[in-house]
């Protein structure tokens, strides 16, 4: 059985869950007697915790309704932190991580300061799901993260400034649409009035956000939604690797594990190739390595030089000073092979924007 102080914040947590618990349900769910729980229940109440009974065999408890909860003690960038990192664990394929999260996030939520809320509700509402992509490496303003979601909420006009990749500034004036968290960075997707076109503008890229109070009607976006916009807008910029991979698993298989981030094609029961477009050979690299299989990169040459490299670094990790030198000399060549032809690199990718 818990301590007190852990059962008790369990046994909050379970109230806040369900709007009605039957005593003997819930005692059971805490490990302990019914005389135990009633205990915690008189605790929960001293602590000033409105915690209504029901007597009688069926019996149970519940909190009173619009019961006020203790203000969460974060600050602004904690709360976008939390918001989205609790967001992205709602999309994991982890068994019971996203259910969680849901939970979790409506909680956290709840208790929050009226401030913080109203901006972390408009983010979860304003961010579409992306399948694929990865940890975020682009650094965003939680501020400006924030105003743009609060502007697509309420469908009101934004200015902004605007770094485009060559490092040009522009002054943009747009109707935003929607956040789209895809390939490791922020997206806005917004209608352009000064270009009288869609565009998806990178968060990182943008400052200074500002409401112009001007309310629209909003436009019907040329894609399925403001993902499939922004992913298909990277599709047809230029990137710097096309990995492809023969891997020696069946297709099903592979599609499981690293499906969401690639593009797998079946060649027959037992193999099929892998295909993933990207800016840095981490991903592609990370990603082989949880397979669980064997395979050939068939493009880039880069992609064996840098497997070629984690071998040699992960094996000199489990031997003496002399082995490492002698593995300096030595190439892992298991699942490596087939190089490609010289990779030509591409130029940098354009802005979509």
């Amino acid at each position: 059985m818990a301590n007190t102080s852990t059962r008790t914040l369990r046994l909050l947590s379970l109230l806040q869950t369900h709007r009605y618990w039957p005593g003997t349900e819930l005692a059971e769910r805490l490990g302990v007697s019914v005389r135990t729980l009633r205990r915690d229940i008189d605790r929960l109440r001293e602590l000033g915790y409105p915690v209504e009974a029901q007597r009688g065999v069926d019996g149970g408890y519940q909190l009173a309704p619009g019961t006020a909860l203790p203000p969460l003690m974060i600050d602004d960038e904690e709360a976008v932190a939390l918001a989205v990192g609790l967001q992205a664990a709602t999309q994991s394929e982890v068994e019971g991580i996203a259910e969680s999260s849901v939970r979790v996030l409506a909680k956290v939520v709840q208790v929050m300061p009226t401030r913080l809320r109203r901006r972390v509700e408009a983010l979860r509402a304003m961010t579409v799901p992306a399948g694929w992509g990865g940890p975020i490496t682009a650094r965003v303003d939680p501020g400006v993260l924030t105003a743009v979601a609060l502007a697509c909420r309420d469908s009101e006009q934004v200015r902004f400034s605007y770094t485009a990749a060559d490092g040009r500034h522009t002054d943009r004036h747009v109707e935003p649409h929607r956040l789209v968290c895809l390939g490791r960075r922020w997206y806005l997707v917004a209608y352009d009035l000064t270009r009288h076109d869609w565009r998806s503008f990178r968060i990182d890229r943008l400052t200074a956000p500002q409401g112009t109070g001007a309310r629209f009607r909003p436009r019907d976006l040329p894609a399925a939604d403001a993902a499939e916009f922004v992913r298909a807008g990277l599709d047809n910029l230029p990137r710097p690797y096309r990995v492809e991979v023969l891997v020696d698993a069946p297709a099903a298989t592979v599609r499981e594990r690293i499906g969401r981030w690639s593009t797998v094609e079946e060649v027959d029961s037992a193999h099929c190739r892998v295909h993933m477009l990207t800016d840095s050979l981490d991903w592609p690299t990370m990603a082989l390595g949880v397979l669980g299989a064997d395979f050939r990169v068939l493009d880039p040459p880069e992609l064996l030089d840098q497997l070629h490299e984690w071998g040699a670094r992960f094996s000199r990790a489990q031997g003496s000073p002399s082995d490492h030198r002698a593995d300096r000399r030595k190439m892992p060549a298991r699942g490596l092979g087939l190089r490609a032809e010289p990779h030509q690199r591409t130029a940098e990718p354009k802005e979509t924007a």
